[in-house]
């Protein structure tokens, strides 16, 4: 919030009659109005009168070829309808699809629906992840299999681990907000513990791959491919591999990484550079993928490796001894 408070109190400074104010960061119910209009109302100025002030949530997935800033619909709700019609109107300039609701309050959670809408239903793959591993049935052949009813099921999938600024995060705003109403947000708290733990269950793996051939995790050299949050990105927020890196670091491994956009890390107190994945993954006593970057060539991976844990069964559709699913 203290990000939000200083560019409120920047704007402030500004305020003029006539000028839209449209917050677009995640934030929870309430915030344009209970936190930005005082702010904005020390100046002397009315909101509907004269100055006009909006909630429009971001909505971007980046890497995605499809969805981009014109084509994803935009939500915008105002402090009055007056506000509401300006912030559509200006939207409308530039993106096909805008959608306006009654509040800000209502856009506001938009968002945190949407996100945490996405983060439960993670929650709840990885939850059927560790319960498959655990009775030595395929996951992924299950999701696939369950994604080609054509009605009532949306297919998640299970990985290493939250990543990213809004996923991992923002869902916890709405369990604060309602916990002050009197309301636990069970759903949130348990998603976000399974999310949570799933590093963990990675270095598990890995430690019992390891296990199966003789070699102990301590000492072992563990390469890890991809480190950004999500394939085909350079952001590193939240990423479950910083995790994994971290708890195999503190079991004694030694670690190096491969990441066609990310050049350089910081490793607790180590800074790590990017190294190419064939050379390490040759040298490597096992290969973890964190993050499925298209610019990997698996079928070479998989040829020069003695041993793969995959998170993200980039390796669908190869078999082999060396596989780990997760």
């Amino acid at each position: 919030m203290s990000y939000i408070d200083a560019a409120c109190r920047q704007i402030a400074r500004y305020l003029h009659p006539g000028m839209l104010v449209i917050l677009e960061s995640t934030t929870y119910p309430g915030t344009t109005e209970e936190f930005v209009l005082p702010l904005l109302e020390q100046t002397g100025l009315r909101v509907g009168q004269d100055f006009f002030l909006c909630f429009s949530p971001e909505r971007v997935d980046p890497g995605n070829p499809h969805y981009q800033t014109r084509t994803i619909p935009k939500v915008v709700g105002g402090v009055t309808p007056l506000c509401t019609r300006l912030g559509v109107l200006l939207y409308q300039q530039a993106l096909d699809s805008v959608v306006p609701v009654s509040t800000t309050r209502v856009a506001e959670m938009v968002k945190l629906l949407e996100n945490t809408f996405r983060m439960i239903n993670i929650g709840l793959a990885n939850e059927i992840a560790l319960m498959c591993d655990r009775m030595g049935v395929d996951v992924w052949e299950v999701i696939e299999a369950a994604a080609t009813k054509p009605f009532g099921f949306m297919p998640f999938y299970p990985g290493p681990g939250l990543g990213g600024h809004c996923i991992p995060i923002d869902p916890f705003y709405l369990s604060w907000k309602t916990r002050q109403a009197g309301i636990e947000a069970r759903f949130i708290e348990l998603a976000g513990y399974i999310n949570g733990s799933m590093p963990h269950h990675v270095v598990e793996k890995v430690q019992n791959a390891l296990n199966d051939r003789g070699k102990p995790l301590k000492t072992s050299h563990v390469h890890i491919l991809g480190v950004a949050y999500k394939r085909n990105i350079n952001d590193v927020r939240e990423s479950p591999a910083l995790d994994v890196m971290h708890l195999l670091k503190r079991r004694g491994a030694r670690l190096t990484y491969s990441d066609p956009f990310v050049p350089q890390i910081r490793v607790d107190d180590l800074e790590v550079e990017s190294v190419p994945p064939e050379t390490a993954a040759a040298e490597a006593d096992c290969v973890v993928i964190i993050t499925d970057h298209t610019a990997f060539d698996y079928a070479r991976l998989l040829e020069q490796a003695v041993l793969i844990v995959d998170t993200r069964n980039a390796l669908k559709g190869f078999t082999s001894q060396k596989i780990v699913k997760l």
